[in-house]
């Protein structure tokens, strides 16, 4: 069977899935990078799970970061993948992708493709012109923990989506015509909605996968693949295979690889949120400097919240705030940047850097980040989304937009751990 199409990065995975008698409710979990500020959320997640064979002990939960020994914890998921391999918790099926259907409380369920992408074909940096390419900014800070995971563990499980751009639907919406071997079908814990899973084995249909992946290529270099959610994870990945290939590791070595769910960014269910900002200051201090930050770019400020978003601005970024009881909104008349998420994060960076001991939290979900910023000593940004047929444009024209400028979908409509993969010999 050929598994390579090295002419668009992609690659025909063994996946590998719990067997029949684990509970599939307990074994799959949210992606690790959700509920940063909800500690609570993983709290139930673990109560939930108890003793039983599930993801949650194969990844390090971001909101644990601060509480946990790295080290220890990366100890104790390698130990557990290797005993789940040893147990045979997980059983490997013929090469193949999977064909993947989730409700997430839209009108229509999200559809993707779960596939292997070579990571030769990808760099994180913003101004890449590779096959696979960061849709914002890469936070060199946030990679060292999904390194450490990583680096020698001897599995993978994906929460990265993967984006492309086929307003015809001719690489995913087909294979929903076929009859294929169904995999899997259960509700997902903690109102994560429903999947569904088909596996993909047959020799004909991958390949016209592959033609059809290759007629959308776009730009010069081609631009195929444009990062979704996971950009992290894949910059964590993209880091380890350099590593094991400077040490000699073969070209098929399967750390070369990573396991995303390739989503149309024309599906229906798949819509741009906003990702909101959530800053440990009082909002005094913070708006003052903003307002010296803006000065020469027309920086105003109201408290009037409501009559601001009655009569919004025709020009510039207008960015409501909310502290406490305390509400507005801050408008810069003159902005340098295209989007209202690079004009706040330039200025954030720039206080963070004045004030290293302040912490920045990255929310999803307009209900959260209000919650979230009645607590005293916090003030949270508003961002507006982006129009999602713009991005691969953006990209194309522009690179990568800031970090954490959009979501697909809320928390809850993030990607739950459940297929894995050896990445070690």
């Amino acid at each position: 069977m050929r598994r390579d199409y090295p002419d668009i990065g992609l690659h025909v995975p063994k996946l590998l899935l719990p067997r029949a008698d684990v509970p599939r409710e307990t074994w799959a979990v949210v992606a690790c990078d959700q509920y940063t500020s909800q500690p609570e959320y993983w709290e139930e997640t673990r109560r939930v799970v108890g003793r039983k064979p599930s993801t949650l002990h194969m990844v390090l939960p971001e909101a644990q970061l601060g509480s946990v020994d790295r080290d220890a914890a990366v100890a104790a998921i390698n130990r557990c993948m290797a005993m789940y391999l040893f147990e045979d918790v997980l059983v490997e099926h013929p090469p193949g992708f999977m064909l993947v259907e989730r409700e997430v409380g839209r009108s229509s369920p999200r559809r993707g493709l779960l596939v292997a992408l070579d990571l030769e074909h990808f760099d994180y940096s913003a101004s890449a012109q590779t096959l696979i390419r960061s849709t914002e900014g890469t936070d060199p800070s946030r990679l060292p923990a999904r390194v450490a995971v990583r680096r020698d563990a001897p599995l993978e499980t994906p929460h990265v989506l993967v984006l492309i751009d086929d307003p015809k639907g001719t690489v995913i919406e087909p294979l929903f015509e076929l009859t294929l071997r169904p995999a899997y079908d259960f509700a997902l814990m903690q109102g994560g909605g429903r999947v569904q899973g088909w596996h993909v084995e047959d020799q004909a249909v991958i390949d016209r996968i592959a033609a059809a992946l290759g007629g959308l290529r776009q730009g010069e270099p081609p631009l195929l693949y444009a990062m979704g959610d996971g950009n992290h994870s894949l910059a964590a990945a993209r880091a380890v295979w350099a590593d094991l290939k400077a040490a000699g590791a073969a070209a098929d070595h399967p750390g070369r690889y990573a396991l995303v769910e390739l989503v149309n960014v024309h599906d229906a269910a798949l819509e741009f949120a906003p990702i909101h900002r959530l800053v440990d200051s009082e909002p005094a201090p913070l708006l003052a400097a903003m307002a010296e930050h803006y000065a020469a770019a027309g920086f105003e400020q109201c408290e009037d919240w409501l009559a601001a978003i009655a009569n919004p601005v025709q020009e510039g970024h207008a960015i409501p705030f909310i502290a406490g009881p305390r509400d507005g909104v801050v408008t810069v008349a003159k902005p340098k940047h295209n989007l209202a998420a690079a004009t706040l994060q330039t200025f954030l960076d720039r206080f963070r850097a004045d004030h290293p001991q302040v912490a920045l939290d990255y929310i999803h979900g307009n209900d959260t980040l209000m919650d979230l910023a009645k607590a005293p000593g916090r003030t949270g940004f508003l961002l507006p989304p982006m129009d999602k047929h713009d991005l691969f444009e953006t990209v194309v024209r522009d690179g990568a937009t800031p970090p954490k400028t959009f979501s697909l979908g809320e928390a809850h409509e993030k990607r739950y751990y459940m297929e894995c993969r050896r990445i070690r010999p």
